[in-house]
């Protein structure tokens, strides 16, 4: 099948390539776009509490305005406000509301917003709308920061505004940097591994162009499937899809490449030695897709939206990818022939390939030991795993010297670190009865004594009595452990149990909401990884017939994944004193490093089945498919590798440590697991390796040609 693709593609190049270019201008003319979302039922499922109480408060107080961010007062030498220091809080605030600014309801303080302390003092920007994404309102608070300075002219004090929206706007702008320095530095990045690799400007840059064509399609075809098929999909899924694409896809270019200039150099024809090279590895790319696929469809079963959003639509486009690397890359090769490697030479010589050689020899002289000290070594690692402490705290991964950071650690000095973002609680009356005043006061009262809490206000009723919205202040930041633990805990059972006869409580805000998510995240762990380890297992097993390989290639794929967390683990938490990891980290991990980082493991096994069905030599076969496929795999390992490791470059420590974990795990995967532990294994299991089928005994390749293929490694 693989053959009859890679003929039509390479002899009508232009009807395949015309092909591409209608679907791609078609799909980004007609297709629908993507949407932004920020509906928390989007991202956790409707039975949570903190949904239910999104849901409530939406019914319940359609109209209420919301506090949106927090100004931040204190003196300039960081001493106790005088009256002329508060006199002067009060001028800036009514200067700032004097603004009207879009979306903004007020600016209000007074003399309740002075800490105990007498060093603090407090505004309350409050908002027309609940949302705090909307771009008025984001836009609104970035306006009052300038419109401050000139209110503070005169004065001692200095101001910061943090809370909700604010830190909205910080990560906004961090990230749009990050964003834009990310692309560009992987794009560069890609280009000159690809030109070191080559020798050729031309091959450099056109993984770049099909890869644009292919985002294209991906990226119209996703929008579809989310508008007639009700898929789950928002604009955020761009920036990740990017970085998949180019991974992948450079990956899947250099598998073709690689053998198609193998072909050349054993004397083959151009347009022959690509549709035997789409005819050889065709089957490798389409299993690793395969194996893709099903591990980012396994994203279904999560319980955050966001991850089953995230799941079809990175499948669309390694399907897409697929199809790509099959039929467009091969139509562009064809055209170009040999001028593709211009101006280099290689292509006509047989490399030395040292490091190849050197790996495929003593992977084949002494696969006990090497087998033995490679699996060591990623035990060792993943050792680091155990100590893994998820951290929810959103504000200690973000870069320290912005200013909503900056204003929280300074409301801290004089107020509950919980003041910026109180916890909600919401007394409902079941019956459809107004809510007694007496039951509401001594509900308060029971809220307030709970060990954590810092304050709980009055009930405030909505109009028809039945529903009483509590602001409660924890002691806590609201991303940090002990609120989630307490919003989630203790105030959650205390609430619940001391609600009035006819009523029920439900408790909301940020630290209830993360407090779902950590569950939400543990469930998936035990479900969506088992699955997708069965899926990717199932396409091993289809691939090489065999029901023994899969396991063990499987068991090699979950040491990577420990040694990879375990790494992590012990770069930021042990070495750079982190409190915790990003929570979603063990989930990325899996995407990029065990979804994609199965490629180089079936490429290599592919590859070695391959020589042991020519009738080579058990020791041979291994030395040659190891010489063979090294040079393929490190390539795509270092591009990969590096496409995710320019995340290090940025400040905000969230995008350090998933940089590092990925970049660092596919270069285990790599040279560690593919290249040692998973040809030695297969070398010392032998025949059985490949039980019950038998695909280990001699076959003579049908419609291939074998020039090539035959050639000696040179050692």
């Amino acid at each position: 099948m693989f053959q009859r693709v890679g003929r039509f593609a390479v002899h009508r190049p232009w009807l395949t390539i015309l092909g591409w270019v209608v679907a791609a201008v078609a799909l980004a003319v007609l297709a629908p776009g993507l949407k932004s979302t920020t509906d928390e039922a989007e991202f956790l499922p409707k039975h949570y509490e903190s949904v239910q109480v999104a849901n409530l408060q939406k019914n319940a107080f359609p109209k209420t305005e919301q506090p949106a961010s927090i100004a931040v007062f204190q003196r300039s030498d960081g001493g106790r406000l005088g009256a002329d220091d508060r006199r002067d809080v009060i001028k800036v605030a009514e200067g700032l509301q004097a603004k009207h600014r879009p979306e903004i309801a007020k600016v209000e303080t007074g003399p309740q917003a002075v800490s105990p302390n007498g060093e603090i003092a407090l505004a309350n920007i409050v908002a027309t709308t609940k949302d705090v994404y909307d771009k008025k309102l984001t836009d609104s608070v970035k306006q009052l920061r300038e419109d401050a300075k000139p209110l503070l002219d005169g004065t001692h004090l200095k101001m910061g505004i943090t809370g909700l929206v604010a830190t909205n706007v910080d990560s906004q702008e961090s990230s749009g940097n990050t964003d834009s320095m990310v692309m560009s530095a992987t794009l560069l990045l890609i280009v000159i591994l690809l030109l070191v690799i080559f020798r050729s400007p031309l091959i450099a840059l056109l993984p770049v162009i099909i890869i644009g064509i292919v985002f294209m399609v991906a990226l119209g075809l996703i929008g579809t499937a989310a508008s007639l098929g009700g898929l789950k999909a928002d604009s955020s899924i761009s920036a990740i899809l990017i970085v998949v694409l180019f991974g992948v896809g450079t990956d899947y270019l250099l598998f073709l490449l690689f053998r198609y200039r193998e072909h050349l150099r054993a004397g083959q024809e151009p347009k022959e030695a690509l549709v035997a090279a789409v005819a050889r590895v065709g089957e490798t790319i389409a299993s690793a897709a395969g194996a893709v696929i099903v591990a980012f469809l396994a994203l279904l079963l999560s319980t955050m939206g966001m991850m089953r959003a995230m799941g079809p639509s990175l499948a669309i486009s390694v399907a897409v990818t697929l199809v790509a690397a099959l039929t467009l890359v091969p139509a562009v090769f064809s055209l170009l022939g040999t001028k593709a490697f211009w101006p280099s030479k290689a292509w006509q010589r047989q490399p030395r390939n040292r490091f190849a050689n050197t790996v495929g020899g003593t992977v084949s002289r002494r696969p006990g030991l090497v087998a033995l000290v490679s699996a060591g070594v990623l035990a060792a690692l993943a050792v680091g795993a155990l100590s893994f402490r998820p951290e929810f705290d959103t504000s200690s991964q973000m870069p320290q010297k912005l200013e909503s950071v900056q204003a929280m650690k300074d409301l801290q000095r004089g107020f509950s670190a919980g003041q910026s973002d109180p916890a909600m609680v919401y007394l409902k009356s079941t019956g459809g009865a107004r809510l007694d005043k007496a039951a509401m006061e001594s509900f308060r009262a029971g809220l307030a004594g709970i060990e954590g809490v810092g304050q709980a206000s009055p009930g405030l009723p909505n109009p028809d009595g039945t529903v009483a919205q509590y602001s409660v202040v924890l002691k806590y930041a609201p991303t940090s452990d002990k609120a989630i633990e307490l919003a989630g805990g203790a105030l959650r059972d205390q609430a619940h149990k001391a609600a009035p006869a006819g009523t029920e409580a439900l408790v909301g805000g940020t630290s209830a909401v993360l407090a779902d998510v950590k569950k939400a995240v543990n469930h998936d762990y035990t479900v969506v990884f088992p699955v997708a380890g069965l899926a990717i297992m199932l396409i091993l097993g289809l691939l090489l017939r065999s029901f023994v390989a899969p396991w063990y290639l499987m068991a090699a794929v979950a040491l990577g994944f420990g040694a990879t967390l375990g790494s992590t683990v012990w770069l930021f938490q042990d070495l750079q004193g982190k409190h915790g990891l990003l929570f979603m980290l063990p989930v990325i991990v899996y995407l990029f490093v065990v979804a994609i980082g199965t490629d180089y493991n079936i490429l290599m096994v592919a590859r070695l089945r391959e020589e042991v069905r020519r009738g080579t030599a058990p020791r041979e076969a291994v030395r040659t498919a190891v010489a063979r496929s090294a040079p393929t795999i490190a390539s795509a390992a270092i591009i990969l590798a590096g496409t995710f490791g320019v995340l290090m470059l940025a400040d905000n420590s969230m995008l350090q440590q998933m940089g590092f974990a990925v970049a660092f795990g596919i270069l285990l995967t790599a040279f560690i697991m593919a290249m040692l532990l998973v040809p030695t294994v297969t070398s010392l299991l032998g025949h059985k390796a490949w039980w019950p089928g038998h695909q280990d005994e001699p076959v003579t390749p049908a419609g291939v040609e074998r020039a090539g293929e035959l050639e000696e490694v040179r050692p």
